[in-house]
């Protein structure tokens, strides 16, 4: 039998989808009613895999009655699809082109397919995604102080005190969510062992980074984008960057190896060493970043707290 290849293009009221190899699409209101609906054609179409994009949010519901319904599904960053429409000269745009390049991008690339998180996990992403998003919105106002009329700095003020306490309770809630649960709170206390790493690198890990400790160290690097990608052509060797990756987990990744270079000792001499040699600085903090990162998966791989031998850990 033929495989199937199903492409999703979800907007805030209607699901667009599309088969790869054939024309016609369907749509389907993105609501419960609709859903289901969805969920029924999927069961007899019986898709070997589902490709659906990151739409800030508005995927959750119809991705997790797909992952009940035991359909494979994944979840692809919306750059990697229209790079592939590009490539294969779609330039064109409409949510129908969108779900059929979709289902073309399915069965040419085959994402991996991710588990389901759990109802707890999907809570702890909340808490620290709000988190980011309140303090995001402090920067903004604390960055208008200098400009706002002096008619309003009295409410600025006002809204910035309470913006940070909005954040102060955020904290609370999150450290209180991740104490309740015997495996997130064994995980932390690992974590938090690492010079550098502090309770919002934590929390951060735990929501949006469930793979750690899974993974080998080249994996967890790509995964969290800081793996160096070579950019040679011939006799030319040009230099290797990072992109790509969770820009959530190294944001505050970047943030814990800016402490560690001068708080941990491995990650310090790490990085003096570095810079000895000639590297620049960005780039010897991005390899900081990746040292880090791999140590700290293969200390939650192990479960144990931080040690000296971990600092060269496969």
């Amino acid at each position: 039998m033929t495989e199937k290849y199903i492409g999703m293009d979800i907007s805030k009221a209607q699901l667009d989808v599309a088969k790869a190899g054939r024309k016609k699409t369907w749509a389907f209101n993105n609501n419960r009613q609709g859903i289901g609906e969805l969920v029924k054609l999927m069961k007899r179409i019986k898709p070997v895999l589902i490709v659906v994009e990151a739409s800030g949010g508005l995927e959750q519901a119809v991705v997790r009655a797909l992952y009940l319904a035991k359909m494979p599904i994944a979840i692809v960053n919306p750059t990697r699809i229209r790079n592939f429409a590009r490539a294969t000269g779609q330039y064109a745009k409409t949510d129908q082109i969108d779900a059929r390049i979709i289902s073309q991008f399915a069965k040419a690339v085959r994402p991996q397919v991710r588990p389901l998180r759990s109802a707890e996990e999907e809570h702890l992403d909340a808490l620290v995604t709000r988190r980011r998003q309140i303090v995001d919105v402090i920067t903004a106002e604390k960055n208008r102080r200098s400009t706002t009329h002096p008619a309003m700095k009295s409410r600025l003020e006002k809204h910035i005190r309470w913006l940070e306490k909005e954040r102060n309770s955020l904290e609370k809630a999150i450290e209180d969510f991740i104490q309740e649960k015997a495996e997130w709170k064994e995980k932390a206390a690992i974590l938090r062992s690492v010079s550098g790493v502090g309770p919002v690198t934590t929390s951060t890990l735990l929501a949006e980074l469930p793979e750690l400790g899974t993974r080998n160290r080249k994996q967890i690097a790509a995964l969290v984008g800081v793996a160096p990608m070579n950019k040679d052509s011939g006799p030319k060797k040009g230099k290797r960057r990072v992109f790509g990756g969770r820009a959530s987990v190294r944001r505050v990744l970047y943030m814990a190896t800016l402490v560690a270079t001068r708080t941990n000792p491995v990650i310090r001499a790490f990085y003096e060493r570095l810079l000895e040699s000639g590297k620049e600085r960005k780039v010897a903090l991005t390899a900081c970043m990746r040292k880090l990162l791999t140590i700290i998966n293969a200390m939650i791989r192990s479960m144990r707290t931080w040690q000296p031998s971990l600092a060269f850990p496969r």
